[in-house]
């Protein structure tokens, strides 16, 4: 089957599905895209909450939509707030700590990330 040329999503029905799959699953990531090039996903942690997440087979980007926390990267501390935008590379140690106002952020993975 052929891929669509294009998909649009809102962010607004991004995170009431999110949220669905949270209260079923306790997921806090919602991937919403996969192409063999990339995927995307949309992830939100609440104040005080614990980043679970382990270092990656591929490139990640986020893309902060809202919230404030710090982004550590291989033991370093980067701001996190609206409108940033933060690159990883593949296997690079990081985690989002000190999350102070509900953080919510588009993640770009290349390639697709693996299962």
């Amino acid at each position: 089957m052929d891929e669509p040329a294009v998909q649009a999503f809102d962010a607004a029905s991004l995170e009431e599905a999110r949220a669905e799959v949270q209260h079923r699953t306790g997921e806090l990531y919602l991937e919403f895209l996969r192409r063999d090039s990339m995927s995307c996903g949309l992830y939100v942690l609440e104040p005080g909450a614990d980043d679970p997440q382990e270092p990656h087979q591929e490139d990640e980007v986020y893309v902060v939509l809202s919230g404030r926390a710090q982004l550590m990267v291989a033991g370093r501390d980067h701001p996190v707030e609206p409108g940033g935008v933060l690159f990883v590379g593949r296997t690079v140690p990081h985690r989002f700590h000190d999350v102070t106002e509900r953080l919510s952020v588009l993640v770009f993975f290349a390639p697709a990330e693996s299962a």
